[in-house]
């Protein structure tokens, strides 16, 4: 069965994160993405290790896990875009694909005639995403960004971390470099809003996408209650501002997430605890009632979870449909029975390696699901295979092209 966007093709002009998980998202959804990268060296995280890949001998490679883990289901030309003719080349791709993807400097590929007014004429159709830091206008259109930066100036690590006064108070980075992986998603998932509604009127279009704008958006709820009490929210640790218990509290022999989040949970988990009477203690009937003594509250609870190991509060806080869980690590994670169950982990083909192993997609569709069978390409594995086929180029100039370093 085809899948849902097997008849599109992609020219990926991305690097790092953001772009190539976006990307890769198209491809996992079946696109054909042609990965551009530099000859000689590709995409800067090939270099982003260690971990590197071994090969079938043991020997270390210059795959980087991180490479890896952002672009499997792609095609990889090596092109010059610095070099007239490899911009040339390139032009002459996106003439024949529905989705170009860039994270350029804003402006960065005007110089090449890669830019979507030049693309837009060889190709009126185009989808043509550009993802920056702060998006095509605007003061600081032109400034240089990271995601440690937008976490900061988008205001997430003023509400990530423990609360100020206690041990270990201040703000903090997500561990994951969430702005670059939000954007990614909200970069594919407009990729696709736009691919429908050129199917509907004929008409490709341009999608600027900013990773401060996905940041800020990121933080609705807090935002939310920001904009409607006046109140700027603050730092809360592993509590919630609006809701409780509910944040990590010790247990006789470790850390366990308690969520009750609402009146009936709330309710259930008294039941289990075996201290009925905070239910029905007037200071802890409702969540506005429990906000208000949050202070009183959460000592009690943190008393109560002491008394009991985490597997006993487990079972107990299961049986009783409070949601709960452990903190695990990342090799705990892929023990765990339902992640197993639902394959999150995958292992896929590699020309180098044999196999390598790797994280399934989140998207399961009961008619065209996701496959795994192209795995993150070498450098320029692609480039013959893809300019001879998309473009019709013959081995003589492929040669030439290989021989003069545009490819």
């Amino acid at each position: 069965m085809p899948r849902p966007l097997s008849h599109i093709r992609v020219l990926d002009l991305t690097r790092v994160l953001a772009g190539p998980w976006a990307s890769q998202n198209l491809a996992d959804l079946g696109a054909e993405v042609i990965k551009i990268e530099r000859p000689g060296s590709g995409d800067d995280v090939r270099d982003w290790g260690p971990p590197f890949l071994k090969d079938r001998d043991g020997r270390e490679t210059r795959e980087s896990a991180y490479f890896l883990s952002v672009n499997r289901g792609k095609k990889s030309v090596t092109l010059d875009i610095s070099k007239p003719e490899g911009a040339r080349i390139a032009r002459d791709l996106a003439a024949k694909s529905d989705v170009v993807i860039e994270n350029y400097k804003v402006g960065g590929l005007a110089k090449y005639g890669l830019a979507y007014a030049d693309v837009r004429k060889v190709n009126p159709r185009i989808v043509y995403c550009s993802v920056t830091g702060y998006g095509q206008s605007g003061p600081y259109a032109h400034r240089p960004g990271y995601d440690f930066i937008f976490q900061g100036m988008g205001g997430l690590m003023s509400i990530t971390g423990e609360r100020d006064g206690l041990p270990g108070g201040g703000p903090q980075k997500v561990g994951i470099a969430v702005t670059d992986v939000l954007a990614g998603m909200y970069a594919s998932l407009a990729v696709t809003a736009a691919l429908l509604h050129r199917e509907r009127s004929g008409e490709g279009q341009y999608i600027d996408l900013a990773l401060l704008d996905t940041i800020v958006a990121f933080g609705s709820n807090q935002i939310f209650n920001y904009f409607h009490s006046g109140k700027i929210p603050e730092r809360w640790g592993n509590a919630h501002p609006n809701l409780l218990p509910y944040e990590v509290f010790p247990t006789s022999d470790g850390h366990l997430i308690l969520g009750a989040g609402n009146d009936g949970q709330w309710a259930s988990f008294c039941a289990a605890a075996e201290r009925p009477e905070l239910a029905a203690d007037p200071r802890f009937g409702t969540m506005p009632d429990r906000n208000r003594n949050r202070a009183v509250l959460i000592p009690i609870v943190q008393d109560i979870m002491k008394r009991r190991t985490n597997r006993d509060w487990i079972a107990r806080l299961e049986a009783a449909g409070v949601p709960c869980g452990p903190i695990n690590n990342y090799k705990e994670v892929f023990e765990n029975p339902q992640v197993r169950h639902r394959g999150l982990k995958i292992e896929m083909p590699h020309p180098v390696a044999g196999t390598i192993q790797g994280v399934a997609s989140p998207m399961r569709f009961s008619e065209t699901p996701v496959e795994y069978e192209t795995p993150p390409p070498t450098l320029g594995q692609h480039t013959r295979e893809v300019l001879s086929g998309v473009l019709g180029m013959s081995g003589e100039e492929l040669d030439r092209l290989a021989a003069e370093r545009i490819t």
